[in-house]
């Protein structure tokens, strides 16, 4: 018996057409089951809110919510800061002796003379931390601290030691850190990215943007970069003219011919971040004006922060908007220090540090405060630290050459045991001797209090089960609380 078919079937006119139909079609498959999602989960409002971000639990439970990396872009002297090596001092103007270990440096290998630290070294709280006179304020919080004194890394220069810090390799195309801590996690706030940057100048770090990148990842996953100023998200506001339902359609609009052309191009993940993005940037005109707009704290809190203070406002200005941000959800800030490699001091060290420690003293240590008062030190990781660390020879007669082979990083709150030193560098300074940590190692453990088990976070790419610690690294356990 034949019927009238109720709906129209158009014929393929070859083979490559019928392929190119049925196989083109499963990457708008996976599309559509978001949208459905996500419509089922706002189902009432009226919208559909495409956001493959969903929160979701990790593999342990998590001591930290959210991680605030402060990184000092250039590399600072670990020598001058939190790993005191009076030696240097006494035999300073000398060579390095014989009967230690060399080192490759980007110069070769160094016999230049030792240039002595200038530095005053107290120690302080109950745990007797000691800490120079370059960072007085963040020594106040020395009972928060885990001062990891023996960090190593791989790469000799700038370019590859910020991508390691930043990806676990020394090359570049690899997801960054908090790249993996979104893919692995998600958004607590579909309204805001869960990956922020900031700046504190209009320099990009050696590597571009690719640092805060996904490598292989889908672009979903990636950094947002926050800009300087009065509106750190550009054009954020529609035209007063255009209401929501109008903003609305708009959108959908768009999405709708977005979908069509990804119809043809399965697995094109810079248009499925598109996608996203344009969803996110549509949420985020109600939740991110709020987020960023600090004229909602206090002055006392600003002051606090060192925003009323030449030397100390913009990076001030960054570590007030990363706590801003984390009390709302988003995963992981970022925040350069001296963007562009500015700390990278191979002449005239001590007006270099001198600027560049006096402008994150005061707001790291408000910031370090201002968590602890609120009640959020516990639950969001504190990080300070560079690409590597600086050798004890003098370079160009008052500065200090790369050393990736030594230097301290330190973490605080989230889960984090305070007051301890970790590991050591021999007595120069020169190279990680006593629990060495490696920077995988250092992602491994950041992982973890995350709540994300480094070897069991893994992404499929071309047939290899890809790990955020390039199938290496160890957690630290002496960091946890």
């Amino acid at each position: 018996m034949s019927h009238q078919a109720s709906w129209h079937h158009e014929r393929p006119g070859s083979r490559r057409d019928f392929l190119g139909r049925s196989g083109a079609g499963f990457g708008s498959l996976a599309l559509h089951d978001l949208l459905t999602r996500d419509r089922e989960a706002t189902a009432g409002e009226g919208t559909s809110k495409p956001h493959p971000l969903r929160a979701h639990a990790g593999h342990l439970a998590p001591t930290a919510r959210s991680v605030i990396f402060c990184f000092m872009d250039g590399g600072p002297s670990h020598l001058d800061t939190f790993d005191r090596k009076p030696l240097i001092n006494e035999l300073a103007g000398q060579p390095i002796p014989s009967t230690v270990e060399r080192v490759i440096t980007p110069m070769g290998v160094s016999e230049n003379p030792l240039l002595p630290s200038r530095r005053n070294w107290k120690r302080y709280g109950e745990s007797g931390l000691e800490i120079s006179d370059w960072y007085p304020q963040v020594a106040e919080m020395a009972d928060d601290l885990c001062v990891i004194r023996s960090c190593w890394a791989d790469g000799l220069n700038h370019v590859g030691s910020v991508c390691q810090m930043n990806t676990g390799s020394i090359l570049a195309g690899r997801p960054s850190l908090g790249a993996w801590v979104n893919y692995g996690l998600g958004s607590e706030n579909e309204n805001l990215p869960g990956f922020v940057v900031l700046l504190d100048n209009d320099r990009e770090p050696p590597g571009g943007n690719r640092v805060w990148g996904t490598g292989f990842m889908p672009a979903t996953y990636q950094g947002t970069r926050f800009r300087n100023g009065a509106t750190p998200v550009l054009h954020l506001a529609p035209p007063a003219e255009i209401d929501p339902a109008q903003q609305r359609a708009k959108l959908d609009f768009i999405a709708e011919l977005n979908r069509r052309h990804l119809r043809e191009r399965a697995g094109d993940s810079e248009l499925e971040a598109r996608i996203a993005s344009y969803e996110l940037a549509f949420r985020m005109q109600a939740e991110a004006p709020v987020a960023v707009d600090l004229s909602q704290e206090t002055e006392a809190t600003q002051a606090a922060y060192g925003m009323n203070d030449k030397a100390t406002a913009a990076f001030g200005r960054n570590c007030l908007l990363a706590r801003r941000l984390v009390e709302r959800g988003v995963r992981f800030v970022q925040l350069y220090s001296g963007s562009g490699s500015q700390w990278d001091a191979h002449t005239k060290i001590e007006e270099n540090h001198a600027r560049l420690c006096r402008s994150t003293d005061q707001p790291i240590a408000g910031l370090l405060r201002d968590l602890k008062q609120r009640g959020l030190l516990d639950q969001t990781l504190v990080i300070w630290g560079g690409e590597f660390g600086r050798t004890p020879m003098s370079e160009k007669g008052d500065g200090r050459d790369h050393d990736p082979h030594g230097f301290s990083m330190w973490l605080a709150g989230g889960g984090v045991k305070g007051g301890q030193m970790i590991g050591a560098t021999d007595e120069f300074g020169l190279k990680a001797v006593e629990r060495r940590v490696h920077v995988r190692d250092l992602h491994a453990t950041i992982l973890e209090l995350m709540g994300l088990d480094h070897t069991q976070l893994i992404y499929p790419h071309q047939g290899r089960p890809e790990r955020p610690t390039v199938n290496e690294g160890h957690v630290v356990d002496e960091v946890f609380a």
